[in-house]
């Protein structure tokens, strides 16, 4: 790994926790945790996975009805949470 692509990964950690930080709904909730007599830590984990893309490969995708397209990537990482893609066959998976 280049250290340009872990300056990359570093980048959008920090562009994920300003997001959580920045959140309004995220605020508003603790807000009423709070009210309720706790304190909260929120302890968040991310993992950033990278797949290198070849030049001249193309990832086959399936598109559903709202037209969102997903590569077999994602429908293997929607399988092992156990989040059913509409239109697949239901032994495959359970809907989540």
């Amino acid at each position: 790994m280049t250290s340009r692509l872990r300056e990359l990964i570093q980048q959008l950690g920090e562009a994920i926790h300003e997001s959580v930080i920045e959140s309004e709904q995220i605020a508003g909730v603790v807000q009423d945790i709070r009210k309720h007599g706790f304190d909260v830590l929120l302890m968040l984990e991310a993992t950033i996975g990278l797949n290198e893309v070849i030049e001249g490969d193309s990832e086959e995708t399936d598109e559903t009805e709202e037209g969102t397209a997903f590569t077999k990537n994602d429908r293997d990482w929607l399988k092992r949470l156990r989040i059913a893609v509409e239109g697949e066959d239901e032994g495959d998976t359970i809907e989540g």
